[in-house]
């Protein structure tokens, strides 16, 4: 992979990490939600995939995004119920663990 789709690929990820913090901090969350939400990131991750590892990789990739769903799910639900009661730091911790736990569980069973 090139120097240059790299440079792309992270300014492109890195304006969407910015829209999304601007709105999220503005207390537009729903807004936030949907740019961070919308398939932009997706759609660059597809692209980049299909480029350089063809049809097989890219629905590889779908197939792996849709198995690891729970495991993010179970990580959002740890932040919304948590950060109000715990704080950032220990909830992005728990959140990012039971994320990591249920993920290698799923990734395990799932090969």
């Amino acid at each position: 992979m090139s120097a240059k789709l790299l440079l792309l690929y992270f300014l492109i990820g890195g304006t969407i990490v910015a829209v999304v913090t601007y709105f999220g901090s503005t207390g537009k969350g729903l807004l936030a939600a949907f740019v961070a939400f919308f398939p932009s990131v997706t759609v660059v991750t597809l692209v980049s995939i299909y480029l350089t590892g063809g049809a097989n990789a890219t629905v590889s990739y779908f197939r792996g995004m849709l198995f690891l769903l729970p495991a993010w799910a179970l990580y959002a639900f740890t932040m919304m119920f948590m950060l109000q009661r715990w704080g950032l730091v220990p909830s992005v911790v728990t959140g990012v663990f039971l994320y990591m736990v249920a993920a290698l569980i799923t990734m395990k069973l799932v090969q």
